[in-house]
């Protein structure tokens, strides 16, 4: 016990000897970074632009856009500064504060693809109710309290592990992890050791059942409605549903990275899945959702080419 008052940093085994490649490594890395910031803000400001973007869904869109953002923050400033360090030490509160951006990112992406799921429900389910359903204060409410669910769900889950005394020091990640962490401590809990897993189960598991039933509430109305509205619901939907699919894939690879072992696998294979969902889905959104809604792509014409 006497070591773990010594633990003030850990190191990020991953990373190992990358060499002169560091320099390539950072210049893939920054540009990415850069593309999602450029990106996602410009969907924002062709939808806080134009007025005819001003609804629920792209309230919601502009919400998901800004966690994008969020959540790249949270892995790429540390990927940048650690091309370059020797150690690869991170000290007890960047690497907390890291865990803490990267799980409410991921929860609030699952909230508000809940969220937008329903919004879709209630626009082909209901549509006479739906400007009252979904009015601006009741959007902005939602939104608010995406991020406080989050927040709350992610302090209540790391509260079980953030006063462990700590026997050791190395995390075989490139980034800070939950489960990593708890396993270093000198002596842990049961419900430490799945703390994790409560917290994926509020963030993750309870916004997909509720994207299940809105969609298979969707799919039920589709059925017995015209082609036309069978096609508006496709453009809408499908989007939010190759988003949460990501999203669950790239949870999957987490998780099984940080509890199984996987030495069979490859360094490199490994590490690139256990960033996938960091890395992958705050490209994917933006261009996903501004190539594929019709009225985004619309939109986007306007602002480039008939601004005065």
């Amino acid at each position: 016990m006497e070591n773990s008052t010594e633990i003030v940093s850990f190191v990020l085994a991953a990373y190992g000897e990358i060499g002169q490649l560091k320099y390539l490594y950072f210049s893939i890395i920054i540009t990415l970074y850069l593309s999602i910031f450029v990106a996602n803000t410009a969907l924002i400001v062709v939808i806080f632009m134009d007025r005819k973007l001003h609804e629920p869904m792209y309230m919601f869109l502009c919400n998901l856009f800004v966690n994008e953002m969020y959540g790249s923050t949270s892995l790429y400033p540390l990927l940048l500064s650690q091309m370059f360090s020797d150690t690869h030490e991170v000290t007890l509160n960047i690497c907390f504060l890291q865990i803490f951006c990267i799980y409410t990112s991921a929860s609030v992406e699952f909230c508000s693809l809940a969220a937008m799921a329903y919004d879709r429900y209630v626009s082909i389910c209901c549509p006479l109710h739906y400007p009252v359903i979904m009015n601006t204060g009741r959007v902005c409410t939602i939104i608010l309290v995406i991020w406080l669910y989050s927040f709350v769900n992610f302090l209540l889950s790391f509260s079980l592990i953030m006063h462990l005394q700590f026997c050791g020091n190395i995390i075989d990640k490139v980034f800070c992890d939950h489960h990593l962490i708890s396993k270093l401590a000198c002596s842990a809990s049961i419900l430490s050791n799945m703390s994790d897993l409560l917290f994926a189960f509020v963030a993750v598991v309870v916004p997909v059942v509720l994207i299940s039933f809105s969609y298979m509430r969707i799919l039920a109305v589709c059925l017995r409605t015209s082609k036309e509205t069978k096609q508006k619901a496709i453009t809408t939907c499908t989007p939010q549903i190759v988003s949460v699919s990501n999203l669950f894939v790239g949870c999957v690879f987490h998780f099984v990275d940080s509890r199984f072992d996987v030495a069979h696998v490859p360094d490199k294979v490994r590490i690139l899945l256990s960033v996938y969902l960091l890395i992958c889905q705050p490209i994917v959104t933006p261009f996903m959702y501004g190539l594929n809604l019709p009225k985004i792509r619309e939109a986007c014409k306007r602002f480039l080419f008939y601004r005065k």
